[in-house]
């Protein structure tokens, strides 16, 4: 496994060949991806430590993910139980994907802590716990400069974690290591990763305009909310079938990833 430099344009090629990779089979990754969201929603609930829980599965169920997009690309219909790959395929692998979502979780919430130093915890009451924006936050100015601070540090975060599900898992990286594998990967392929980061953004937000410039004259705001969830759910698990293409094309791998059902 060595590292592949890609060029820039390549990032808005992850975008298009991602949709094509969901379109593929719409079904099978849309269901996944419900499934996804359905369960970390459920380990959420989970009194005191949900939120930490569903912080340290998110790397297993994203290594399903990926693995849905390489059964898709090669014209496999990816059942269920892929969502939990990561967690059935032996106990070494079992425990080297938990070990990267301990990593993940004590990572997160180091940087809500960092948030909390700025404005006495209101973000972070919002972000982890759903408590609605009030007057008071919105007239807060530290509530605004900790909501940056989070964004900021989350840059360096998400391109560490980026890669290293697939890493720990198809190749046996140590947790800590795939750590910097992943954001030296990133780092040589920002022009790349930025323009796919940015493509995406662009699609989220020229359809949630669409969807209030032609819905506004037809309903009220619960007719737009009605769309702009279920279209924001689609593109979502486009987003995540193209995870796997950005991995595919940063590494130069000998061993592929297995695409048998």
């Amino acid at each position: 496994m060595k590292l592949n430099l890609v060029t820039p344009r390549t990032g808005a090629n992850w975008v298009r060949d991602g949709m094509r990779t969901f379109f593929k089979q719409p079904l099978a990754l849309g269901g996944l991806f419900f499934l996804f969201m359905g369960l970390l929603s459920v380990v959420t609930m989970v009194p005191v430590v949900g939120g930490a829980l569903a912080l340290m599965v998110l790397p297993a169920a994203t290594v399903g993910l990926m693995q849905a997009s390489a059964l898709a690309m090669a014209g496999t219909f990816p059942m269920p139980k892929v969502l939990f790959t990561a967690l059935t395929h032996g106990q070494e692998k079992r425990l080297a994907i938990l070990h990267l979502g301990a990593l993940y979780t004590l990572a997160f919430l180091l940087l809500i802590g960092a948030t909390v130093l700025v404005d006495g915890g209101l973000f972070a009451k919002v972000y982890l716990f759903g408590e609605p924006i009030t007057q008071e936050m919105i007239e807060s100015d530290g509530f605004y400069r900790a909501m940056w601070l989070g964004t900021l540090l989350y840059f360096p975060m998400g391109a560490m974690f980026w890669h290293a599900p697939a890493l720990v898992y198809w190749h046996d990286v140590p947790p800590a290591k795939s750590l910097f594998f992943s954001l030296a990967a990133c780092w040589k392929n920002k022009g790349a990763m930025l323009i796919y980061m940015a493509s995406w953004f662009v699609l989220f937000s020229m359809v949630s305009l669409v969807v209030v410039t032609v819905v506004a004259g037809m309903g009220g705001p619960g007719m737009i909310a009605a769309l702009i969830a279920p279209l924001g759910m689609l593109l979502a698990a486009m987003f995540f079938a193209s995870i796997y293409l950005t991995y595919r094309d940063s590494f130069v791998i000998e061993r592929r990833v297995d695409t048998r059902a």
